[in-house]
């Protein structure tokens, strides 16, 4: 059976919502440590951990934000759906799972990813 083509204006509305979902994740401030008193030392370590996850998750957005937009001008540009890295067609389930797909199944696999 033949793939089913990509439906691009799905496609683009589902990156226009995650990237705005990214943006107001990222907006969101990260608490810094209030004045700490005697004997808060778990609190103090509990706040350190928290803010240390804290920077890590929204560093893994940024990178996320990163993939949608390039996802966005491979729409521009008329080259979405095409694996980065073999050049092949993504399948337009994969890209339906996961809109910010930059590789083929195979290709990520690979990669590790």
């Amino acid at each position: 059976m033949p793939d089913k083509p990509t439906d691009l204006d799905a496609a683009r509305a589902a990156l226009r919502e995650e990237r705005g979902r990214l943006l107001v994740e990222l907006g969101e401030p990260i608490e810094s440590p209030g004045q700490m008193t005697y004997g808060s030392q778990a609190a103090a370590a509990t706040h350190v951990f928290e803010q240390q996850r804290d920077l890590a998750l929204r560093d893994r957005s940024r990178m996320e934000l990163n993939r949608v937009e390039s996802a966005l001008r491979a729409l521009d540009a008329g080259t979405y759906g095409t694996c980065e890295t073999c050049g092949k067609p993504i399948a337009p389930e994969r890209l339906e799972a996961i809109p910010w797909s930059a590789q083929c199944i195979d290709c990520a696999r690979k990669g590790g990813r």
